[in-house]
C-alpha cells in the first residue's frame, strides 16, 4: 500500500509530497511471497527490508519473529524504514530473537540480533539476543531513533553504542540483560530519556569518548545502575537510582560525569542502593549539585553542594580506617599497601584487614581486581558450582571472570580459598586489561628467565616493559611459580593501575628494572 504525506517546507514555502511504503507482516499467517499488503502480508520482517529503499513503515503482528519463521540475522533496519510493533505495551507478544554476524568498524565481529543504520527507526518490539555473547541492537555512527521497546534476555547487553552514534533511546525497558543494558562507547553522544533498567548487572556502561545526555531514566534492582570509564563524560539529569545490590553510580578512569552545576542543577536522585550512591575511584575530585545522596554512601573525591551552590558536605577519599590493623612500619610494600587502602581499593576482604605477607587467596585476588578496574563485562561469567551466592566474593568474583581477570577449572569450579601465583597474576593483568604484547626481549632482565612457561612469556614481557612486575627482595629473580603474597599483589594491581594512567607512579628498587641498562 502506497500513501502520499504532505510536508511544509518552512524555508522554501511549498508543498512537497514523498511517497511511503507501508508493508505488513505476519509470522503465523504470512507468506513471503504475498504482496506485503494488510490482506497480504509477507511472513518475515527479513522479507519486508528488502522491498524497497524508499521510506517504508513497517507493521509487525503480534508473533515470534525467529529464523524458524524464515528471519536471516542480523536483520538491518535500513535508513528509511520504521518498523513499528506494539508501542503501548512496550513490544509485548512482539518478538525478535536471534543472532548472526556483524562486522563492526569498532570493535571487530559481533553476535547481533539488529543493526540501526541512520535514521531507521524501531519502536514497540521485544528484542532478545539468546548467543552466549550476543548484542540485542547494535548502533554504529548513525542516529536511529529507538523507543518504546524491551530489551531482555540478551546474552551480553541490550544496545551498545558506538563510533559516533547519536541515537535518540526513549522509553524502552532493559530487564535481565546477561551483562548489561545498554553500552555507550567510542564518541557516541545522542539522549538516552525515560527508560527503566532492572536486574541487569550493569544498567548503563559509557566508556571510551562517549558524551551521552542521560536523563529521567529509572535503575533499579541493577548490580550497578552506571558504571564509567576512561574519557566518559555524561550528563546526568533527574534520573532515579535506587536499590541497586552494589551501587548508584560508579566512576572510573578519567570520567568526568556532569552531575550539575548552579545554573542547571543535576536533581538526580540516589536512594536504598546497598554499598554506594556515588563512588569516585578517579584521582580528580567531582562536583555534585543538587543531587539527592546519602553522603555516607559517597565516596572519593566528590564535593557535594545544594541546588543554590552553597557547600554542605565535601567527602574525600574516605579515611584509610583499615590501616589501623596493618602492620607495614619498615614494610617494602608500605607504599603501595597505603595507596591502595587510600583509594578505598583494599575493603572488599571479608575480614577487612590486610596482612601483606600472607598468600593470597583466588577470591580475595578476584575482589581486589573487580573494585580495582571494575572491568567492562567481556564474556559471560559462569556459575561456578563452589561459589554459592551468599559466598562474600560471590559477585566480585562475577565481575572479575566476566571482565577476563579470573577463570574456573574444566570441573566447573574456581576455587576461591587456593591460593595465586605470581605467574598467575602477571598473565591476569595483562589479560584483563588487554594489554598490547611486547617483545620478548624484555624478559632478558630476569636470572631465572628459563623457568617461565612459553605460554606466559609474552605476558610477563608486557607487564614487564609496562612496569607492572614487581620483584621482592631479589629485583633480578621473577619466581613465576612462587605463591603470590598480598604485599606483591598490592604493588603490582597498583603497578597495572599506573599502566593503564590511573595514578601516579610510586618509586621502588622493586619496580622498573626492565629501565635500568
Amino acid at each position: 500500500m502506497i500513501v502520499t504525506i504532505k510536508t511544509i517546507d518552512s524555508q522554501l514555502s511549498m508543498v512537497n509530497s514523498t511517497l511511503v511504503v507501508t508493508l505488513y507482516v505476519n509470522p503465523m499467517t504470512g507468506n513471503d511471497t504475498n504482496t506485503g499488503s494488510r490482506l497480504s502480508p509477507f511472513k518475515s520482517l527479513t522479507r519486508a527490508l528488502k522491498v524497497t529503499k524508499i521510506p517504508t513503515i513497517i507493521h509487525l503482528t503480534s508473533g515470534t519473529y525467529n529464523a524458524a519463521s524464515g528471519e536471516v540475522f542480523p536483520l538491518i533496519i535500513h535508513e528509511k524504514a520504521t518498523v513499528v510493533g506494539n508501542e503501548a505495551n512496550k513490544g509485548v507478544g512482539i518478538v525478535i530473537s536471534g543472532s548472526g554476524e556483524y562486522q563492526s568498524p569498532s570493535f571487530g565481529v559481533q553476535n547481533i540480533t539488529l543493526l540501526l543504520v541512520d535514521n531507521a527507526s524501531l519502536l514497540g518490539v521485544t528484542v532478545t539476543n539468546p548467543s552466549a555473547k550476543g548484542t540485542g541492537i547494535w548502533i554504529e555512527s548513525a542516529a536511529p531513533t529507538l523507543a518504546n521497546n524491551t530489551l531482555s534476555d540478551c546474552g551480553r547487553e541490550g544496545v551498545f553504542t558506538t563510533g559516533t552514534a547519536k541515537p535518540a533511546i526513549l522509553d524502552n525497558i532493559f530487564v535481565q540483560n546477561t551483562a548489561s543494558g545498554l553500552v555507550i562507547a567510542g564518541y557516541s553522544q545522542g539522549e538516552v530519556v525515560g527508560n527503566v533498567f532492572e536486574r541487569n548487572p550493569l544498567g548503563i556502561v559509557i566508556s571510551d569518548f562517549a558524551a551521552p545526555a542521560i536523563a529521567n531514566n529509572k535503575l533499579s534492582e541493577n548490580r550497578t545502575a552506571i558504571a564509567l570509564s576512561r574519557n566518559a563524560q555524561p550528563v546526568l539529569r533527574q534520573n532515579l537510582i535506587v536499590k541497586n545490590t552494589q551501587g548508584g553510580l560508579l566512576v572510573n578512569g578519567n570520567a568526568a560525569p556532569d552531575l550539575g552545576n548552579t545554573q542547571d542543577p543535576g536533581n538526580n536522585i540516589f536512594h536504598d542502593n546497598s554499598e554506594y550512591d556515588l563512588y569516585n575511584a578517579t584521582t580528580q575530585k567531582l562536583l555534585s549539585v543538587g543531587n539527592q545522596l546519602n553522603h555516607s554512601l559517597v565516596k572519593g573525591l566528590v564535593e557535594l553542594l545544594p541546588a543554590n551552590g552553597v557547600a554542605v558536605s565535601t567527602s574525600l577519599s574516605p579515611l584509610p580506617h583499615a590501616l589501623a590493623s596493618l602492620q607495614l612500619d619498615g614494610h617494602w610494600a608500605k607504599p603501595f599497601i597505603e595507596a591502595l587502602v587510600s583509594m578505598d581499593l583494599t575493603d572488599a576482604f571479608a575480614d577487612g584487614s590486610y596482612q601483606p605477607d600472607k598468600p593470597m587467596t583466588r577470591a580475595q585476588y578476584a575482589a581486589l581486581v573487580a573494585i580495582a578496574f571494575n572491568p567492562f563485562s567481556r564474556i559471560s561469567a559462569p556459575d561456578f558450582t563452589d561459589v554459592p551466592k551468599d559466598f562474600w566474593a560471590y559477585s566480585a568474583i562475577q565481575i572479575a571472570a566476566s571482565g577476563g581477570f579470573v577463570g574456573g577449572f574444566s570441573d566447573r569450579t574456581f576455587r576461591p580459598d587456593q591460593n595465586v601465583q605470581r605467574l598467575q597474576v602477571i598473565v591476569s593483568l595483562v589479560n584483563g586489561l588487554g594489554l598490547p604484547a611486547a617483545d620478548s626481549d624484555a624478559l632478558e632482565v630476569y636470572s631465572d628467565r628459563h623457568t617461565i612457561p612459553d605460554y606466559a612469556r609474552k605476558a610477563v614481557a608486557t607487564a614487564t616493559q609496562r612496569g607492572i612486575v614487581v620483584n621482592y627482595p631479589d629485583p633480578q629473580l621473577l619466581a613465576p611459580s612462587r605463591l603470590a603474597t598480598c604485599a606483591e599483589v598490592a604493588a603490582m594491581v597498583y603497578q597495572a593501575l599506573v599502566a593503564i594512567g590511573r595514578t601516579s607512579a610510586i618509586k621502588s628498587v622493586y619496580v622498573g628494572l626492565h629501565s635500568r641498562s
